[in-house]
């Protein structure tokens, strides 16, 4: 895994060399494992396996998961918490699969996407697979890290299923995004703050904490990524602005410019009744969303998610690792502003 710097790792600052090295040994032997887990004697179903698995990515659930294993006595179990830390990261490449059968993705993580690769029952099949494994590997974890990971499965089966059927009449349309990015995001995220905590023999204040965490850093992660694809240019971000348009998926800031009913909010209603491929037209929701209060609204609701995760850090004894966690916060504050 490459870092974007010489002291950081997925977005965390690590400014303590003691800890860097830990992480990073950490690291390795989740992508050893991670390899060696979905092995198949199929030798297709290995290939499909590993499609995502060598396509790379951040790795950010099982760092949090090591970092989180840092919080107990001479650090409890370090191999379940390298164990937990590749089966939150199997579970994550496996919803992966699934959410690009469902959005008809066609890339991925700088790749071909396996359903466009091969096709739709590949790619669920393969999902599936990842999560056979990832249940097999948790098994040997204990009952409570099953029941953990059972209760994590719900959770993003119901976080999709709410955003697949939308608000019902007359609920809060924010208060219903919100709770589908809780659960399709940030549920995992705690689980891997919750495993890491756990088999470090963290005392239970710790554990929850992490969790806690965990799921308001999720969601942090993805107003951010909100707000990033509508106001920040290509050349800043790295991406292409206006995907969420394009798939015509209704984020928070969208949201909360809808609901605020300024200037231009009728046009907006209708640029926004579905995808947009028209260039000219994306320009113009963009230039319609960047000028509307949404944008500052989400920013607002972003800092207050993110000043509470910060204060569940408060919880923790000082040390690098709560640093380093402290930084995830900074970094996703600094990102959009």
């Amino acid at each position: 895994m490459s870092r974007s710097t010489s002291e950081q790792l997925a977005g965390v600052e690590l400014a303590d060399p003691a800890l860097r090295a830990v992480l990073e040994r950490g690291l390795t032997q989740v992508e050893e494992l991670l390899h060696r887990e979905v092995q198949s004697e199929f030798r297709f179903l290995t290939e499909a396996s590993l499609h995502l698995v060598d396509a790379g990515g951040k790795r950010f659930r099982p760092l949090f998961t090591l970092l989180a294993g840092q919080f107990g006595p001479d650090n409890g179990r370090p191999q379940d918490v390298v164990r937990a830390a590749a089966v939150v990261e199997l579970v994550h490449l496996a919803t992966l699969y699934h959410d690009d059968v469902m959005d008809e993705a066609t890339m991925r993580r700088g790749a071909v996407s396996a359903n466009a690769r091969w096709d739709n029952t590949v790619a669920i099949l393969t999902g599936d697979f990842l999560f056979a494994h990832a249940s097999r590997m948790v098994a040997d974890l204990g009952p409570d890290a099953v029941r953990i990971i059972a209760c994590t499965f719900a959770e993003l089966v119901t976080g999709q299923m709410r955003e697949t059927m939308g608000p019902a009449e007359g609920a809060d349309p924010v208060a219903h995004y919100l709770a589908v990015i809780a659960e399709k995001t940030g549920s995992l995220i705690a689980t891997a703050g919750r495993y890491g905590a756990m088999f470090s023999g963290a005392p239970q204040e710790r554990i929850d904490a992490l969790r806690r965490f965990g799921e308001k850093i999720g969601t942090v992660f993805q107003i951010s990524d909100d707000i990033i694809d509508i106001a920040s240019p290509s050349a800043q971000s790295g991406k292409t602005p206006g995907t969420d348009l394009r798939e015509g998926v209704r984020t928070l800031p969208m949201l909360y410019a809808l609901a605020d009913g300024g200037p231009g909010v009728d046009r907006l209603r209708v640029l926004l009744a579905g995808p947009l491929t028209d260039d000219a037209l994306i320009a113009e929701a963009l230039w319609l969303l960047r000028e509307s209060p949404g944008l500052d609204r989400a920013m607002s609701t972003l800092r207050s998610y993110t000043d509470s995760a910060r204060a569940e850090l408060a919880v923790l004894p000082p040390c690098p690792a709560r640093d380093a966690l402290a930084s995830v916060t900074d970094y996703l504050a600094a990102r959009t502003g």
